[in-house]
């Protein structure tokens, strides 16, 4: 065979074979791909040289010169943009990981008693997500707000204008104005008692995981609620009155025509959460559900027959098996959530839409800087949670020989 002919018979064997097509295929979209970024950012960059303007992130450290009401950290008007970026995010996070939580354990009671065998619990169950899942998460979130702002009493009230205004517990005051509570106060020792705290939340999991084990190795069932109870606080009892009760509290108390004191939890900050926490639970409800009735029946009357009762059928034998159906649109609703969070800006929550995406462009004017770094920070957020979740997700998968 000559030269030529064995070239054209390798180009022949490489253009039918499939892997060295699908390679160069990917390879040649990645390229294009790349070629067609570069060209809109250079025409971008182009265009704002043309007119007077330049990508530049110097604007973060002059000073914001606007107040935020909800802050997890110290700011003041005279910080820097790049302070109250922070704090926007500082805020998003906290309501997503507020309504993260309440969402996930909303969704798995209702979820569970939507397959109830009592029609009036079921039937309820069905009306909450019915209602919930077609109306706008938006809707909801105006609704409980102006509830909250109308419902509850001014700060004022509780000077003795309105008899139905008291605090509970002379602690907890719930005003229109948004939640005032306790706020500890740590002295000197308290970082033990933190320390201790949190190794007892590890030991919890620990031992739920030890009777676990013995259960499905040897069949025998211990105790996991009360144990559980009190590895958390016995030992962080303990150690805080051996430490002369390093920790106190510092309560909120009415000074003029607002309270002092305390932390404040904003209206803003508790609607959106509620908002975004029963909303999402309605989807989140149905994946439980679905999980649920993906498991053969077979499962729960083999369960009944060994002589274990529902709640034991229900948390020994379905919900582990269920996770597998759960956790893949459980992670969508995470994210979902986070990027519900935007619409803080609709109640006066300031978030990083509402900080960075809000006062900080407009009174700046770097709008492409700003959006960049808003699609930058919804991105990481979301990569972060996914990659949370699908480690979490692997664990529960099953698990072949």
């Amino acid at each position: 065979m000559s030269a030529p002919s064995q070239a054209s018979f390798k180009i022949s064997m490489l253009l039918n074979d499939t892997r060295y097509r699908g390679y160069t295929f990917q390879f040649t979209s990645l390229l294009l791909l790349f070629v067609t970024f570069s060209y809109l950012g250079s025409n971008l960059i182009r265009n704002l040289e043309e007119a007077g303007l330049n990508i530049s992130y110097a604007f973060l450290g002059e000073p914001a010169g606007y107040d935020i009401n909800q802050r997890l950290i110290d700011y003041t008007s005279q910080s820097t943009h790049m302070r109250a970026t922070i704090v926007g995010v500082l805020n998003t996070l906290l309501v997503a990981f507020l309504a993260c939580l309440s969402a996930t354990i909303l969704g798995v009671v209702v979820g569970v008693l939507r397959l109830s065998k009592n029609w009036l619990i079921s039937k309820l169950m069905a009306v909450y997500v019915e209602a919930f899942r077609n109306v706008p998460v938006l809707i909801w979130i105006i609704i409980v707000f102006t509830i909250m702002t109308a419902v509850l009493p001014s700060p004022r009230a509780f000077r003795g204008e309105d008899p139905s205004a008291s605090m509970i517990f002379d602690a907890i005051a719930f005003t229109n104005r948004g939640v005032y509570i306790p706020a500890p106060v740590f002295g000197a020792g308290s970082l033990i008692i933190i320390f201790i705290f949190l190794t007892s939340i590890l030991a919890i999991f620990w031992y739920r995981r030890y009777a676990t084990k013995l259960l499905y190795g040897t069949g025998k069932l211990l105790p996991v609620f009360w144990p559980s109870m009190a590895i958390l606080f016995v030992p962080s009892f303990v150690v805080f009155f051996a430490l002369g009760q390093p920790i106190s509290l510092d309560y909120p108390s009415l000074t003029g025509f607002n309270f002092s004191g305390g932390w404040t939890v904003r209206g803003s900050l508790i609607a959106l959460w509620f908002a975004l926490a029963i909303y999402t639970g309605a989807f989140i409800a149905e994946n439980v559900r679905a999980g649920i009735l993906a498991i053969s029946v077979g499962q729960t009357e083999a369960a009944a027959s060994l002589g274990l009762r529902p709640n034991r059928v229900m948390n020994l034998v379905i919900l582990p098996q269920a996770l597998r159906v759960i956790i893949p649109p459980l992670i969508s609703q995470f994210l979902n959530i986070t990027k519900n969070s935007s619409l803080a800006i609709a109640v006066g929550y300031m978030d990083i839409t509402g900080t960075l995406g809000g006062i900080t462009l407009n009174q700046t004017g770097r709008a492409i800087e700003a959006i960049l770094l808003l699609m930058l920070f919804y991105l990481l957020i979301s990569l972060s949670i996914s990659a949370i979740m699908n480690v979490y997700n692997k664990t529960v998968s099953l698990k072949e020989r």
